[in-house]
């Protein structure tokens, strides 16, 4: 199974995956880690990236899903994921789940002031929640508002684990 954890920048994907995952015993993996260096210094600059950044990122992310899966590996994968379409793509089949961290624009936005080793610049989370379709159908949503070992705790019930 892959659990995808997705929501905008801040919304605690990272730090709520890494515990999932070490709770489950399960591999994790940040989709930061997958842009391409010119995806990193757009956003790092204060521009957005476009879907033509972004298409080739969500390959090598489907990719890494399809690997997981064929070798039998659990995985929690943190992903912004931020419209439909990337997750349909992401969501390659039943075996992946997906996870929507939902939280409002200030309590975000504080957590990224306090955060400013990321590379994300904050300034780009407004746009963030422009292009956020958030999910109508196939994700399980959890409020960030919670401690995140509450998070992990609702998120491991939801999947029966």
């Amino acid at each position: 199974m892959v659990v995808i954890l997705f929501g905008v920048t801040g919304a605690g994907k990272t730090s709520v995956g890494q515990l999932l995952a070490r709770d489950l015993g399960w591999a994790f993996y940040d989709a930061d880690d997958f842009h391409s260096p010119a995806n990193v210094e757009k956003m790092r600059g204060g521009t957005p990236l476009d879907d033509g950044d972004r298409w080739p990122w969500l390959e090598r992310l489907r990719a890494k899903i399809e690997e997981c899966l064929s070798a039998g590996e659990n995985a929690v994968i943190a992903c912004s994921a931020l419209k439909e379409a990337y997750r349909d793509y992401l969501t390659v089949n039943s075996q992946v789940k997906l996870v929507y961290l939902e939280g409002d624009f200030e309590l975000i936005a504080a957590r990224l002031r306090s955060r400013p080793e990321h590379f994300m610049n904050p300034d780009l989370l407004k746009s963030q929640f422009e292009a956020l379709e958030p999910p109508d159908h196939d994700a399980f949503v959890v409020d960030v508002s919670r401690t995140p070992a509450d998070i992990v705790r609702t998120i491991r019930d939801w999947i029966r684990l």
